[in-house]
C-alpha cells in the first residue's frame, strides 16, 4: 500500500517512505518519536520537505510540523487529525490492552473491522480478519505499545498556529477513529490550511485511495492554495 501511494509522487520528487524507529524506548512520546524524523531529515535530506503521513503518521507529521516548522515545506495530513475522536481513542484503548495482554493479532483484527466494517457485522468477521492480520503480527509488539499509548496522550489542538506550511487534510465523514469536525478544525487551527473531506468513505478508503495520492500530489505541485471545491 505505501509504494503504490508512493509511485505516483515519484515522478515528481525523491519519495522517502518511513515507519517509526524500531526499538522505541517506554514512554516515548508523539514529540519523541517525531525527533526520529526530524534527524532523518536534517542528517539524509538536509533541506525543508513535502512531508504527508497517514493515520498515526499524520499523528507524527502533525507533531513534527509544530516541533520544528522551519523543516516543512507543505504538509498533507490524511486520515489524521489534531487527536483522536472520542470512538477512536476508545477503540486504539482496547486495542493497547489486548497488546498488553499478549493478544497483538486480536488488537489488529479489532483495528481492520472498525475501520473497514459497520458495527453489527464487526464481531462475526473478527475471527476472518485474525486470520488476515496473522503475517503483520510482529515478534515483538513493544513499539506498536508506545506508540498507541503516546497517540492516546496526543492533541496538539493550542500548538497548530505553529505550522507555518500550507497544509491540506484530507478525511472522511465515516471515519471511525475521526470526526469531521476534527479534521476540519486541524485545517482551520494551522496558518494555511483547508480540508477535503469525502462524504462517504471512512479510514481505510481515505487512507488507500488512489484518488486521495492525486488530491496529495496535485497540492504539493501546485505552487498557491488549492480549490478542492472549484
Amino acid at each position: 500500500m505505501a509504494l503504490a501511494a508512493a509511485t505516483p509522487l515519484a515522478h515528481h520528487f525523491t519519495v522517502y517512505s518511513v515507519n517509526r524507529r524500531r526499538g522505541l524506548s517506554p514512554g516515548e512520546s508523539m514529540s519523541d518519536i517525531a525527533g526520529h524524523l526530524v534527524n532523518a531529515i536534517e542528517h539524509d535530506v538536509g533541506q525543508p520537505v513535502f512531508l504527508q503521513g497517514t493515520s498515526t503518521g499524520g499523528s507524527v507529521v502533525l507533531q513534527l510540523a509544530v516541533d520544528r516548522p522551519d523543516l516543512v515545506r507543505r504538509l498533507v495530513v490524511v486520515a489524521s487529525a489534531y487527536r483522536l475522536g472520542d470512538e477512536g481513542r476508545r477503540l486504539q484503548a482496547e486495542m493497547a490492552r489486548l497488546v498488553r495482554s499478549g493478544d497483538t493479532g486480536a488488537a489488529l483484527a479489532q483495528m481492520m473491522t472498525s475501520a473497514l466494517v459497520p458495527p453489527a457485522l464487526r464481531g462475526p468477521l473478527r475471527p476472518l480478519a485474525r486470520l488476515a492480520v496473522r503475517p503483520m503480527v510482529p515478534a515483538d509488539p513493544s513499539d506498536m505499545q508506545i506508540t498507541l499509548d503516546a497517540e492516546d496522550l496526543f492533541d496538539v489542538e493550542a500548538d497548530l498556529p505553529r505550522i507555518t506550511a500550507p497544509t491540506l487534510v484530507i478525511g472522511g465523514a465515516k471515519d471511525v477513529f475521526y470526526s469531521r469536525e476534527l479534521f476540519e478544525g486541524t485545517a482551520a487551527g494551522v496558518q494555511d490550511g483547508r480540508a477535503h473531506i469525502f462524504e462517504d468513505w471512512g479510514h481505510m478508503r481515505t487512507s488507500g485511495s488512489r484518488v486521495t495520492v492525486n488530491l496529495c500530489l496535485g497540492f504539493m505541485l501546485g505552487s498557491s492554495p488549492v480549490h478542492l471545491d472549484a
